[in-house]
């Protein structure tokens, strides 16, 4: 248990050198290495993403009911991807017992968003910011390189057939928490996308914030209720 809070220590504090001011965060950077994702102790963006079915879902962290882990993956062409969201299997029936919803982001356009998965009957809630708006607000964007898409293509991976757009924009991997209050409590960024966070450290990070966060913010509202 002590490694894993060290390494929830690390994963949450190691991206905070080197920040960039708020309004740059929007930016489309130029390697996934330059990203500036937004860190815990800030709020979460507002953002309209896609689902399968093509229909607009909104997110307002002013208006949540209950903590949400968000997930941002490349796209169901990327087999790190795929993988990652097998493993997420280990843990799902678990976070869902704690009270969290569990969303995942891809550029992948709607009619994708499943039918791209090796296992497209995985159950999540996947959906598409081929538009870019949570992926941006979230500090994530990255431009690929030109290179990078011309070796894509000669293994069959085409991101403007996957996403519908001509922006060659992708996110480097993240996983937030964001706490019912709408703000962001755990983050993971890793712009080498074939690492990717395990779902024990998830859960330790899951389980500390509905203990620590969640915990003081029911008591808190039970004291204001009866001192009414």
């Amino acid at each position: 248990m002590k490694t894993i809070r060290a390494a929830l220590v690390f994963f949450t504090l190691s991206l905070m050198a080197g920040t960039v001011p708020a309004a740059q965060r929007t930016d489309i950077h130029a390697s996934a290495s330059e990203v500036q994702p937004l860190l815990p102790g800030m709020s979460a963006p507002a953002f309209d993403v896609l689902d399968a079915a093509g229909q607009p879902v909104a997110f307002d962290p002013n208006k949540m009911d209950k903590p949400l882990v968000l997930t941002f993956f490349r796209g169901g062409w990327c087999p790190y991807c795929n993988l990652h969201l097998s493993e997420m299997r280990q843990v799902e029936a678990e976070l869902e017992a704690l009270g969290f919803d569990i969303w995942f982001i891809s550029i992948d356009k709607p009619e994708l968003l499943y039918a791209s998965l090796d296992q497209p009957d995985i159950g999540y809630v996947v959906l598409s910011d081929a538009k870019l708006a949570a992926t941006r607000s979230f500090g994530l964007a990255f431009r690929v390189a030109d290179e990078t898409i011309t070796r894509y293509l000669e293994h069959d991976i085409d991101l403007e057939r996957a996403s519908g757009e001509s922006h060659h924009v992708l996110p480097a991997p993240a996983i937030y928490i964001i706490g019912a209050d709408g703000v962001i409590r755990f983050q993971y960024t890793n712009p080498d996308y074939t690492v990717r966070l395990h779902p024990e450290i998830l859960m330790a990070a899951a389980k500390t914030h509905i203990q620590d966060v969640d915990g003081r913010l029911r008591r808190a509202r039970e004291a204001a209720k009866n001192t009414q």
